[in-house]
């Protein structure tokens, strides 16, 4: 199904689970992904919660087109999918990218929000962190997402992925490359480039919240993650043992299940 932004772009969202429950939940995407990416996690939730799916502007199935959008604009975004399906609050579930967005519904629409659940998350960049980015778009420029694909994916799986993959990594390469648009996916990274520290911003957070990061993530440390849930009022803070970044591909009955705890408190 396809809504408008406020600025008339096209986006892409799906509606799968209970469609009856008056529990809904909401996931977004990590940066490469599209909502297939969800797919493994699924069976935990539909059951029980009416899912909405969506691409954001640049991702997947949604408008390509147009300037670089910031974190506040895709959150309005998301609205506008809520609004057409009449969804007055949801429960939102981030990864990564998708957690960044999940971050500025709880600041700026706090009214729309039941509860957050935000994956491979953070607030402040180090160093570090910087040097990966750095490294991507370095490597998209040249390379296109081929080669970024490539340099990426030891940082966003982890160690225990690669020795028992859920899906071959030969395979994951060759299904992303088809799905991806190089020049929107640099969008959505200067997007990631000019966010500032939001750290203050998040103490505006009122919804129940947990954070869940996975121990062998080596593109955001176990810290990153950690100072998100600390500067988020009454947070819980989940450390995934042999996970690393892409927890929706990785540990994927303990991530579910951990979600599914803090979901029925």
């Amino acid at each position: 199904m396809i809504c408008k932004s406020e600025d008339a772009k096209s986006i892409y969202f799906e509606e799968v689970g209970n469609l009856t429950s008056d529990k809904s939940l909401v996931f977004l995407n990590g940066l490469s992904q599209s909502t297939i990416a969800w797919g493994f996690m699924l069976p935990y939730f539909e059951q029980s919660y009416r899912i909405i799916l969506l691409d954001f502007i640049f991702q997947g199935q949604s408008e390509k087109s147009g300037d670089v959008r910031d974190f506040d604009q895709h959150a309005r975004d998301v609205i506008a999918v809520l609004d057409t399906l009449s969804i007055e609050r949801a429960t939102f579930i981030g990864l990564s990218y998708g957690s960044l967005v999940a971050q500025h519904l709880g600041v700026n629409h706090s009214q729309r929000v039941d509860k957050l659940c935000l994956m491979s998350t953070f607030a402040n960049k180090t160093p570090y962190y910087e040097a990966i980015e750095l490294s991507w778009r370095r490597a998209l420029d040249f390379g296109g997402y081929g080669l970024m694909l490539d340099v990426m994916l030891p940082f966003v799986l982890g160690t225990s992925y690669f020795s028992h993959p859920l899906i071959p990594i030969d395979m994951l390469k060759a299904a992303r490359k088809d799905l991806v648009d190089a020049t929107a996916l640099g969008k959505l990274m200067d997007a990631t480039h000019a966010r500032k520290d939001y750290r203050s911003s998040l103490t505006k957070i009122v919804a129940p919240t947990i954070v869940i990061h996975g121990r062998q993530d080596a593109l955001f440390s176990v810290e990153l993650g950690k100072s998100v849930a600390d500067h988020i009022v009454n947070s819980q803070f989940v450390v995934i043992e042999g996970a690393g970044h892409t927890l929706n591909l990785e540990e994927v009955k303990l991530v579910s299940e951990t979600i599914l705890k803090f979901l029925n408190k």
